[in-house]
């Protein structure tokens, strides 16, 4: 075999790959399992984008989904009720799994490098102008839509406040932060001078 068809091979490797995780996202009873199979499906998925010259949008799919999923992830275990003493007993259940998925991970990470070092041309796409396309949609994006940008950020934050309000549990016995009784709190309210006499200290 050729170095010429690495890249193509590569391009065969990571569709088979992405298929197959898809396919035990659905196929697997675990539901911590069909996460991990989504997230490999995911750096699948990131490594075809790269084939195509789109590196932007493998740059996104990990970014956003894979950390989508895992907030998604973290955010259903603290809306259930989930015993974490049994769940860190069942640890070296998930281990196997866990580290074949690893290991495929890695082996897409170095058939990747493999094969843009083959090509380097494949990776990377620039425009007439030399500049490439991460750069040419952060001209765009940060200038012209720049608006519409900022306020998908404010949306993501109303988000993120509301899901932490959803997931608030107030428990006899703990104490919680007011910060309204904080801001109001006075110098009188929160220092108490004292004077202790000689002779009446703790050691003495």
């Amino acid at each position: 075999m050729s170095v010429e068809m690495l890249p193509g091979l590569a391009f065969y490797i990571l569709s088979a790959t992405a298929v197959g995780m898809a396919f035990m996202v659905i196929a697997s009873r675990n539901p911590v399992h069909s996460v991990v199979f989504l997230i490999g499906t995911f750096f699948a998925s990131a490594g075809l984008f790269v084939l195509l010259g789109a590196e932007f949008l493998a740059l996104l799919l990990i970014m956003v989904y894979v950390g989508a999923v895992a907030v998604l992830f973290m955010f259903v275990v603290m809306m259930l009720d989930v015993d974490f003493v049994e769940m860190k007993q069942g640890f070296l259940q998930y281990l196997p799994i866990g580290g074949v998925v690893a290991c495929i991970l890695l082996a897409e990470m170095i058939l990747l490098g493999a094969a843009s070092l083959v090509n380097p041309g494949a990776g990377v796409k620039f425009a007439e102008d030399g500049t490439s396309n991460i750069e040419a949609i952060g001209n765009v994006l940060y200038t012209e839509y720049a608006f519409f940008f900022e306020a998908v950020g404010l949306i993501l934050l109303l988000a993120m406040v509301g899901a932490i309000v959803l997931t608030l549990r107030k428990r006899d016995g703990v104490k919680t932060q007011n910060i309204s009784e904080q801001i109001a709190r006075t110098r009188e309210g929160g220092v108490e001078l004292v004077d202790i006499k000689p002779g009446e200290g703790i050691g003495s």
